[in-house]
């Protein structure tokens, strides 16, 4: 069951809001319970087969939990008992994300016969993996909110957030549960306007970039000779926007559904290609993976408590680790290992100069340097396989010609009305791929996000507050047309043509 699929919009979301608020009379529990329910229904929707390794799952880590908070005062034991929960879950998506990848390598190297697995990666095994892992530590700290069952049941499995994120963080979001939440419109239209536009987001713009980075991608990894070095542009940077607003536009949709739970999840994804530098960059882009690596990972291997250079060691074993999370592949951690050199070079060019006065063109000079580095860096993260990843680069460093004909009848089929083809309107596809990359920078650099254009300030802000503040949603009179407009268009072209997935529930 998709977030953009009928289904979803018309059928599952009305009638769990209806369920939901309809117990409210009977205060939070039943709430509660409805979301737990709910949430293992949506589950079921993708994949029956791996329920019982999620219920395990929880069941498993909710035990461990309250084992180990029972015995605080048994340090020994403890840890004990924190060090078999985090090994039983990373051996668990150990054997499912990696095993296969594994063999392959340990076949290559020692040229032995193995043969591979199979294993069908189970949907969000990284996000419950990860929130679970965090709510062990924080329990051995004495930070856990010791949730009873339901309430941790609906926590690790909430549905806005259970197939790609954002990754939750127990002392958040069961204090949340906790209160319940009556039916108020300060909820639902401001989580409406937040789904409408990522419902646009990804099946208008996303999906078009991603139509048009398929078959450049794709050509590379057969070792088409023909392609151009406009072609690898072209379809770098189609995949660079289609990731940006295919993750904006599940971000968006996720905090949507949630509030109109009256429930806010973390903001995931706030205009990364803004950034001026990598740092910033990881600190707008999947913002609650950056804090995860950080808090549980970058700090316990000794942060920057040990001087510059054990700082940079613990940056690129943070970035590798982070790029393996990912996914099983060469190409993924390699993507880490790149943002692992960037980061670092950032931080000592920081410590060269430590101002941080910058003139207009300077700001940008970051920015376009950024952008730049990212695309490189997506190009591992897209490609199939290091040699394709490399091959691209390449001709993404040689001088750009015109499209190739593969890719020029690739864009002139996705872009160009085929009525115009009819009439025997000549159209230079070249031209229509520049102008749909500029559209691109234009939206990504120069417009509002979704939570800016929804919201005059940040609600989440206040979000662990006991009474949260009325939700200050905009008034701007062109937000309801707007949203009305983003969602009648996004459920047009649901009808053009099925809902495609979002790219992080690969991973």
């Amino acid at each position: 069951m998709l977030f953009n699929s009928y289904i979803f919009i018309c059928v599952f979301l009305p009638l769990c809001l209806v369920a939901y608020y309809a117990a409210s009379r009977f205060g939070p529990r039943p709430q509660v319970a409805i979301l737990a329910l709910a949430s293992l229904i949506f589950y079921c929707g993708w994949d029956l087969r791996y329920l019982p390794l999620l219920l395990g799952s929880v069941l498993f880590n909710f035990i461990v939990g309250r084992a180990i908070s029972k015995c605080l005062s048994k340090p020994k034991v403890a840890k004990l008992l924190l060090i078999a929960g985090i090994s039983i879950n990373l051996v668990i998506l150990g054997y499912y994300k990696y095993a296969d990848f594994f063999i392959e390598n340990i076949n290559e190297v020692f040229d032995s016969q193995f043969l591979a697995l199979h294993i069908i990666l189970p949907l969000g095994i990284s996000f419950f993996t990860f929130t679970q892992t965090a709510f062990l530590v924080d329990a051995y700290k004495g930070k856990s909110d010791e949730p009873d069952f339901v309430q941790y049941l609906a926590f690790v499995t909430y549905f806005p957030h259970l197939i790609a994120g954002p990754i939750l963080h127990h002392h958040e979001t069961i204090p949340q549960f906790k209160r319940g939440t009556q039916l108020q419109a300060c909820w639902i239209a401001p989580g409406l306007a937040m789904f409408a536009i990522g419902l646009f987001k990804k099946v208008v713009i996303a999906d078009t970039f991603g139509a048009i980075a398929r078959p450049i991608f794709a050509a590379y990894a057969s070792g088409d000779q023909s392609l151009t070095g406009m072609d690898a542009w072209v379809g770098a940077l189609s995949y660079t926007f289609q990731l940006y607003f295919d993750f904006s536009a599940y971000c968006d949709m996720a905090v949507g559904v949630s509030l109109m739970f009256g429930i806010y999840i973390p903001l995931n994804f706030n205009s990364p290609y803004k950034s001026r530098s990598i740092i910033e960059f990881w600190r707008r882009w999947h913002m609650t993976l950056s804090r995860y690596l950080r808090d549980y990972l970058y700090i316990a291997l000794g942060g920057n408590r040990r001087g510059n250079y054990r700082r940079y060691i613990n940056l690129m074993l943070t970035m590798l680790i982070g790029g393996l999370w990912h996914g099983a592949g060469w190409t993924f951690i390699i993507w880490g290992g790149l943002h692992g050199l960037y980061l670092m070079i950032n931080h000592f060019w920081r410590t060269l100069f430590k101002s941080n006065s910058e003139s207009l063109i300077g700001q940008w000079a970051g920015r376009i340097l950024t952008f730049l580095c990212v695309v490189v860096a997506w190009v591992f993260f897209r490609s199939d396989s290091v040699a394709s990843a490399l091959s691209m680069l390449s001709a993404m460093a040689s001088v750009p010609e015109t499209l190739s004909p593969l890719v020029a009848k690739s864009v002139a089929s996705i872009m160009v009305p085929q009525a115009a083809i009819d009439a025997g309107v000549s159209v230079s596809a070249s031209y229509v791929a520049v102008a749909t990359l500029i559209a691109g920078f234009v939206i990504v650099w120069g417009f509002r996000n979704a939570q800016e254009l929804v919201f005059r300030k940040s609600p989440w802000d206040s979000a662990l507050e006991d009474a949260p503040a009325p939700l200050e949603w905009t008034s701007r009179r062109i937000l309801l047309p707007l949203s009305s407009a983003a969602l009648l268009v996004g459920l047009a072209a649901l009808i053009a043509a099925p809902p495609g997935e979002f790219l992080y529930f690969n991973f």
